[in-house]
């Protein structure tokens, strides 16, 4: 019942059909149930993901998103298969703050939409429309932040929408509802292929939305495993789970379902209540898809006001509050990449370029931060040897300052440059290492290489014959794995 509202609105809010969202709900569940790897999780249709996918249905149609669903579900299966889990929290926190800040503003705004006359969306409600609407809204707020101070056995979101439910039947208040928007009856999922050209043209449109959408349902899902092993003090598979939200997300594909990954929300609610096993999860998919097939006369004369207001709430919860609290002790570039993701995400609506935008700014501070650390110790030894002790890592971004440490002419005949305190990372590194031997060597002086990693010996072709390499003392780095 927990995952009913946000799924009903959720699929209103990306302009589907609330059967999508409710079909998402029974098929993630369902199958994340039986194959996850993390018993008592509970997986659904989440707004964080569809939301990724906004765009894309509207200006291509439902059939190109349940597409990218698809592809998004193989992404995600071939992260669990090659064991990429670890890889997917690699996207920088200010990334994330900026992502959860601009989602959070569309799910607000998408809720003022719904404040327009059911038979005309283009026009606003008025008078006593309106009065009636904010009303309602207003009464399902104060209860959702009210009713957990009585209790928290109950969701506060379901007593909201009950309670507002009923004083709408029992005083025959006439307020825009569910069925105003679609109905919600219907029969099992049935299998079809969506209907899109399969040509590249299609997988150059789709691609980037359903990258976007596994990355951001992976982190997700691998967070709310996280919170739950800690929790219950287990430890849950990373991998597994990956692939099994990616057949999931396949399977809603091809079964008319919006998508999603795991809810963090209602998977507290269900470890809250003692759920350790898959059952729950199970039993929650079973009774969701019971209502498709026999309650949607109840579902469809839910006011949408009750929606609105539990949405808001979910709108006000997934701002990240502490992103405005902390933000003078922040870096400025970190400051700079969430708000420009924000701003992405609600001017364009574009979550996936959002993302990307995020990522690729953070990694080019991240460049240029560290293009500024490489030093160079130097020092004359008994022996009139010249040593330069490296400290930084030499990469892309740091070779021009690396080639500026050496003073080639006025160096003694022999140089030692040692990487102890350094890492040699990428091509442009071993450039610049070939580029300063060449250098000494036309001065007939000769360098030694000290600590250097092994896997650099084989391309520094032109040091042969004077590099030294102490492979005994080599830094070896090695990524431990995260099952």
């Amino acid at each position: 019942m927990t995952m009913i509202p946000e799924s009903l609105s959720f699929a209103i809010l990306a302009g589907l059909s609330p059967l999508t969202g409710l079909y998402a709900a029974f098929l993630m569940g369902l199958v994340t149930s039986i194959l996850g790897g993390r018993p008592g999780m509970v997986s659904g249709g989440a707004g964080a993901t569809v939301v990724v996918l906004i765009a894309l249905a509207a200006g291509h149609g439902v059939q190109y998103l349940f597409a990218a669903v698809v592809l998004a579900g193989i992404l995600q299966v071939l992260v669990g298969l090659f064991k990429l889990g670890k890889f997917v929290r690699l996207i920088p926190q200010p990334v994330m703050y900026g992502f959860l800040n601009g989602l959070a503003i569309i799910i607000f705004m998408a809720q003022v939409q719904q404040f327009r006359l059911p038979a005309d969306s283009s026009s606003w409600m008025t008078g006593t429309a309106l009065y009636t609407m904010l009303g309602l809204t207003a009464l399902t707020i104060l209860i959702v932040l009210g009713f957990p101070k009585i209790t928290k056995k109950i969701p506060a979101s379901l007593v909201a929408i009950l309670v507002v439910f009923g004083l709408v039947a029992s005083l025959g208040i006439d307020t825009k509802k569910v069925a105003d928007i679609a109905s919600v009856s219907g029969t099992l999922p049935a299998f079809y292929i969506p209907d899109v050209s399969w040509t590249w043209d299609t997988l150059k449109l789709i691609f980037p939305y359903s990258l976007v959408m596994a990355g951001v349902g992976l982190i997700e899902s691998l967070l709310t495993l996280n919170m739950v092993d800690e929790i219950t003090n287990t430890k849950g598979k990373s991998n597994k789970e990956a692939m099994a939200q990616g057949i999931a997300n396949v399977v809603n594909g091809f079964f008319g379902g919006m998508g999603g990954c795991a809810m963090v929300a209602q998977t507290l609610v269900n470890i809250d209540a003692g759920a350790r096993t898959r059952i729950s999860s199970f039993v929650g998919a079973i009774a969701i898809m019971v209502i498709i097939l026999v309650g949607a006369p109840f579902i469809e004369q839910i006011p949408m006001a009750a929606l609105v207001g539990v949405m808001m709430m979910v709108a006000v919860g997934t701002f990240q509050w502490v992103s405005l609290r902390i933000i003078n002790k922040f870096p400025k570039s970190d400051i700079f990449v969430g708000m420009l993701v924000a701003a992405i995400t609600v001017v364009l609506h574009n979550l996936a370029l959002a993302v990307l935008a995020g990522v690729v700014v953070s990694a080019l501070v991240f460049a240029w931060d560290n293009a500024k650390r490489i030093r160079a110790r130097k020092y004359v030894d008994e022996d009139g040897v010249k040593h330069y002790e490296i400290y930084g890592p030499l990469f892309f971004g740091s070779t021009a300052a690396f080639m500026e440490k050496f003073d080639v002419f006025h160096d003694p005949k022999y140089i030692v440059i040692d990487f102890k305190e350094s890492r040699v990372v990428d091509m442009s590194a071993i450039d610049a290492l070939n580029k300063i031997t060449e250098r000494y060597a036309k001065q007939d002086k000769h360098v030694q290489l000290k600590h250097l990693s092994p896997d650099c010996r084989s391309l520094l072709k032109n040091a042969q014959g004077f590099v030294q390499i102490d492979i005994s003392e080599d830094p070896t780095y090695k990524v431990m794995p995260n099952d």
